[in-house]
């Protein structure tokens, strides 16, 4: 890691020499401010991006805003505009109007050091915002792989601390309300995180299918970790032992995973969640903070990190929480981080909420460790740290397109190769151009509408070219 912030210190020294010597060498000779600003941004930018490229970020599979040409471009435009304009305001003030006396070294220099660091701040807000839109729109779309093995269709964990007087009747509210809006039995594990009184034997004793037991309160994120362990379900939800978010809500999720997302999440903050019992102002403020330092660490501005309402795909979540290593609250936040770095697809969902008065959130201390949290995973990820993504299976549906221009609208005998070429080529080359890390494009047909659509890569992808 300090290898590599070395070199990215050093790419950006370099950058920065030529940026600023370049202009002022330009401006010095008399040239247009814009033409001088212009050839010294473009050459500075261009070093930049091989170097990185080359170099700083050569073993980084996830380091995306330096292999996103459009985006690159796209920003050092945006943040060139913002440099010119600092330029040409900085030295009009140290040395009259832009038209006259263009002035010393001194001057030039002083302006162009200005325009630097506004055009830096203007970048790091830049990518941020492109790289939101982009992240969100792999996520956007389903996987679409084939349906994970197991004969249960849904396992619901449920992490449980000090909860015996009420952990028999969620188990027994889940069982009864998820399996009739499901139309399934469903398997519920309860997950006792070390508590001191009789949490685990109510469970078993309302008839909980599998209780795990914790030697000792080690946070709610372990005792999820420990309860997907446990689950046999395609699908696995967890949710909280107050049930503030009622049984029958998870059907939605499940439904969604089925549809082929590998994770889907429930969002307080959606613009079509009910709060049928608001929590405390306290805690409402705290966890809007929550939200907000979670910006820091995230790219894809999720609206709400900390629902206590999620599902996975089986055969994604076991690796999810094997590669996660938060016990507490923040665990939540590292989920996020591993399925932007994976490139698995996640959707929203609004829910009711009906917060419980009774809480095990002490809002100072969980909320000092939370940022505490946040401060490791994104060293955790600046030192690689964490396991590249699985190779998760997929499903690749293989067709010809049959000839349009059969005229009978029938099915011909024979497949029209050279329709099949054109065709796939042409596709491939739009997707290239609006997709330009995508690696594969598989084209498939029957005789109603052609069907299209694309693979992302996985993280280490290193095909140059297209196969379809």
């Amino acid at each position: 890691m300090r290898e590599r912030l070395r070199r990215f210190a050093v790419v950006g020294l370099v950058a920065t020499t030529i940026d600023i010597g370049l202009a002022v060498i330009l401006l010095g000779a008399g040239w247009d401010p814009w033409a001088a600003d212009a050839i010294a941004l473009g050459l500075a930018a261009t070093v930049a991006r091989l170097l990185h490229r080359s170099l700083t970020l050569r073993d980084d599979p996830y380091a995306r805003w330096i292999r996103l040409r459009r985006v690159f471009v796209t920003v050092v435009v945006i943040a060139g505009l913002g440099d010119f304009g600092v330029l040409t305001v900085a030295r009009s003030l140290l040395d009259g109007p832009l038209g006259g006396d263009t002035g010393s070294w001194t001057v030039d220099l002083g302006a162009k050091l200005a325009a630097v660091v506004v055009a830096g701040a203007v970048r790091a807000v830049a990518y941020r915002a492109f790289l939101f839109r982009v992240i969100r729109r792999e996520q956007d779309l389903p996987s679409r792989r084939p349906v994970p093995d197991g004969d249960i269709r849904v396992t619901m964990v449920i992490p449980a601390f000090r909860e015996a007087d009420r952990i028999g009747e969620t188990v027994v509210r889940v069982r009864s309300e998820l399996g009739a809006a499901l139309g399934a039995d469903i398997e519920v594990v309860v997950v006792d995180d070390g508590s001191p009184d009789d949490t685990a034997a109510a469970a078993e004793a309302a008839g909980a299918d599998c209780v795990v037991r914790l030697d000792r309160n080690r946070g709610k994120g372990a005792a999820v970790r420990a309860g997907v362990a446990a689950a046999n379900g395609r699908t696995v939800v967890f949710t909280d032992a107050d049930l503030a978010y009622g049984p029958t809500q998870a059907a939605a999720l499940v439904h969604k995973v089925e549809e082929g997302y590998d994770v889907v999440v429930g969002s307080r903050r959606h613009t079509d969640t009910t709060t049928l019992v608001r929590a405390g102002r306290l805690r409402e403020v705290g966890g809007r903070l929550v939200n907000l330092a979670t910006h820091a660490l995230l790219l894809g501005q999720y609206r709400d990190t900390q629902c206590g309402l999620k599902a996975f795909r089986s055969d994604v979540a076991r690796p999810l929480f094997e590669a996660s290593t938060l016990d507490g609250f923040a665990f939540d936040v590292e989920l996020f981080h591993l399925v932007e770095r994976w490139r698995l697809s996640l959707a929203e969902v609004p829910v009711e909420v009906e917060n419980s008065e009774r809480s095990t959130v002490q809002l100072l201390r969980d909320g000092i460790r939370l940022v505490v949290d946040l401060i490791r995973v994104r060293q955790r990820a600046r030192n690689g740290d964490y396991p590249e993504a699985p190779a998760f299976e997929t499903t690749v549906f293989k067709a010809r397109i049959f000839k349009k221009y059969d005229i009978r609208g029938q099915v011909p005998e024979e497949w029209d190769e050279d329709v099949s070429e054109a065709i796939g080529r042409g596709f491939a080359n739009l997707v290239r151009r609006r997709e330009p890390d995508t690696t594969a494009v598989v084209v498939g047909g029957t005789c109603d509408p052609a069907v299209f659509r694309w693979v992302r890569p996985s993280p280490g992808d290193t095909a140059e070219g297209l196969t379809w």
